[in-house]
């Protein structure tokens, strides 16, 4: 989410804030499995960071999509900073910004997009939203895997309030972010994850810790 200007948000509902319980991510992580994804729950963001770097390819194309989640955990730093990765924003950044064809297709289709979602409920189904939704494609289909590093407290008990957390407090959160730089944020997409097809392409890293918005 990110960007000009539309609907003015509510004050951001702390409530969501909350990191969820053991006993709520062990229903999270078991619903993400019998939903076709592969689950991970770790102690902290450092564990959660090491892990991502375990699980990442060195001979491949790997995306990350703009996230505070993995701007606060170091993770995009690493994929995109230490040469380590194949990162696509590194290559982006030869790209003639004039040539947006260009720009969108690395993004579309990257071997690897790393990223967040804003609430994953009990059962497994998986809430993201974004304005311009350029990393919304990828994490549907456009990418070959897909790695989501998500906070604790992003869990939430069904699809209902899911879309609660995304209106009442990330969007709030993330138009407050972007104002200080002088722009307003809005939800332009908002992609539901139910079930994934291919085993073994999305992987879902749960943080016991509250990390993100």
């Amino acid at each position: 989410m990110s960007t000009e200007s539309v609907i003015e948000p509510i004050p951001a509902d702390e409530s969501f804030a909350v990191p969820a319980t053991d006993e709520q991510l062990s229903r999270a992580a078991k619903g993400l499995t019998e939903r076709g994804y592969t689950a991970h729950v770790v102690d902290t963001v450092e564990d959660a960071r090491a892990l991502v770097r375990d699980l990442l390819p060195r001979d491949k194309a790997v995306f990350t999509a703009v996230s505070e989640t993995l701007r606060i955990s170091g993770i995009q730093a690493d994929v995109d900073e230490s040469g380590e990765f194949r990162s696509v924003r590194a290559a982006l950044a030869d790209v003639d910004p004039t040539d947006v064809r260009t720009q969108i297709s690395l993004g579309a289709a990257p071997d690897v997009i790393v990223g967040s979602v804003h609430a994953i409920t009990e059962d497994g189904v998986l809430v993201a939203v974004s304005a311009s939704g350029s990393q919304l494609g990828p994490y549907a289909a456009g990418a070959e895997r897909a790695v989501w590093v998500v906070g604790a407290q992003k869990i939430v008990p069904d699809l209902e309030t899911a879309l609660r957390r995304v209106r009442h407090y990330s969007f709030p959160r993330e138009h407050d972010r972007w104002r200080v730089k002088g722009f307003e944020s809005f939800i332009g997409k908002l992609l539901i994850m139910e079930r994934e097809f291919q085993a073994g392409r999305g992987t879902v890293v749960l943080v016991r810790e509250e990390i993100g918005f």
